[in-house]
């Protein structure tokens, strides 16, 4: 039998699809949610002590431990279940317990995590909840109880997964510091679908949470764009005169531009992955198949009234940082267009005022060679008399006639032999 060579990573990205399983969590039952995520420089946390503080939580209880480099594990701790997961920025748990308090969102079920424990955490609290599930033949009652429990102006309430589930939160923090979240699962529900749903609350809690760090983000950059836009406007009208320092101005764009570039390379990343965060919360509330309960508000109307506007802050602020970039840009370069041209005008001033001068230069020049060739035709003449003295003896010629007929003739030679020269250096 012929066999093929499969790929190193054929199996572990067949098996990354099945690595997040939804837990089977009955009615009743109580869950506590933890997200903890490090204050800074979240991509690149210490993964390591992440485990490790599992770990420390898991020999509290005797627990297996994972597998070296998980990035998620289930397992009993005690007679609870406990699941973990490692995200890109952040790390989660869930405890599982059967039954309902006495007390609806007793901050005692959140004690399963020990407080020495989560003082050692590797990093902050992002979010944490308390989920109540109850099993409801039908509504009576639970208009009552969400009254209850939740604020009831910022109440959402549905029917999920054609009518199995009602879910209810008002996304407030509540006096423990947790957030709130209600399940009533009708007696024949699944429990791989309570899972599901209760997995989807979890989820949405915690990208909603990472997606508002985009607009604090945002918020704390309003102030230092306003400068930098109000100096850039400044620039850009001293542009459309005449400019005394050009040079001057293209430093203070480039400064400008760097600012702008430093800014943008911070924020990129919170930015990026509040966009992403955003399409997460979106596409879980997306696929509860959310129904109308009592009239009131559902949760992705709740999003849509307080979430999406803060998102759309995001997305502002990160379209007006790009476009400030942009302006900036061709603005240095309409600048530096503006200089190059200057100094080519400037150039070519400079190329015609040579011109001029290589022009004085050569009259001065051949000036020059005429007063030469007269000076040199001068001494010439001279010496040809003394030369022709004797003819003016044999012959009696007055050397007046002598000169008469010889200056002509030097004047002559020298300046065919001037003209000469010149040639050759030419």
């Amino acid at each position: 039998m012929y066999t093929i060579l499969d790929h190193p990573l054929r199996y572990a990205i067949a098996n990354e699809l099945h690595a997040r399983p939804f837990p089977a969590v009955g009615a009743p039952s109580r869950a506590a949610y933890l997200a903890i995520k490090p204050a800074e420089n979240a991509a690149g946390r210490d993964e390591e002590a992440e485990r490790a503080h599992l770990i420390s939580l898991l020999d509290r209880f005797g627990a297996q431990h994972p597998q070296p480099g998980a990035t998620h594990y289930s397992g009993q701790i005690g007679k609870h279940t406990l699941k973990w997961e490692s995200h890109t920025e952040f790390v989660t748990y869930t405890i599982f317990g059967e039954g309902v308090a006495e007390r609806p969102f007793d901050a005692a079920t959140f004690a399963v995590f020990p407080e020495d424990w989560l003082r050692e955490a590797p990093g902050t609290r992002v979010t944490s909840a308390l989920i109540r599930i109850e099993v409801a033949e039908g509504d009576d009652g639970i208009s009552d109880k969400v009254k209850d429990w939740f604020v009831p102006e910022s109440l959402a309430i549905s029917r999920v997964l054609d009518d199995d589930l009602v879910i209810a939160a008002d996304f407030r923090i509540d006096v423990g510091g947790h957030m709130r979240f209600a399940v009533f699962a009708r007696p024949e529900t699944g429990q791989r679908r309570i899972g599901r749903v209760v997995q989807r609350l979890c989820e949405i809690e915690t990208y909603k949470a990472m997606s508002m760090l985009g607009l604090s983000r945002a918020r704390e950059l309003g102030p230092t764009m306003g400068q930098i836009d109000s100096t850039l406007s400044m620039l850009l009208a001293d542009m459309c005169g005449p400019i005394a320092e050009p040079a001057q101005m293209l430093q203070s764009l480039l400064k400008v531009s760097a600012e702008l570039e430093n800014i943008s390379a911070q924020a990129s990343f919170r930015f990026g992955a509040t966009g992403a965060y955003e399409t997460i919360v979106n596409q879980r509330i997306s696929v509860l198949r959310e129904e109308r309960f009592a009239g009131r508000q559902t949760f992705s109307e709740f999003m849509m009234r307080r979430f999406d506007p803060a998102m759309r802050t995001v997305k502002s602020t990160e379209t007006r940082l790009q476009a400030m970039s942009d302006r900036a840009l061709r603005a240095g370069n309409l600048l530096r267009t503006r200089v190059d041209v200057e100094r080519s005008a400037q150039n070519q001033e400079l190329l015609t005022s040579m011109d001029r001068r290589a022009d004085l230069q050569l009259r001065l020049q051949r000036t020059v060679e005429g007063l030469s060739v007269v000076a040199i035709s001068y001494y010439a003449v001279n010496l040809v008399l003394y030369v022709l003295g004797p003819v003016e003896s044999i012959f009696d010629v007055p050397k007046a006639y002598l000169a008469a007929v010889a200056t002509p003739l030097v004047l002559l030679a020298v300046w065919g032999m001037v003209r000469r020269l010149r040639k050759r250096i030419q």
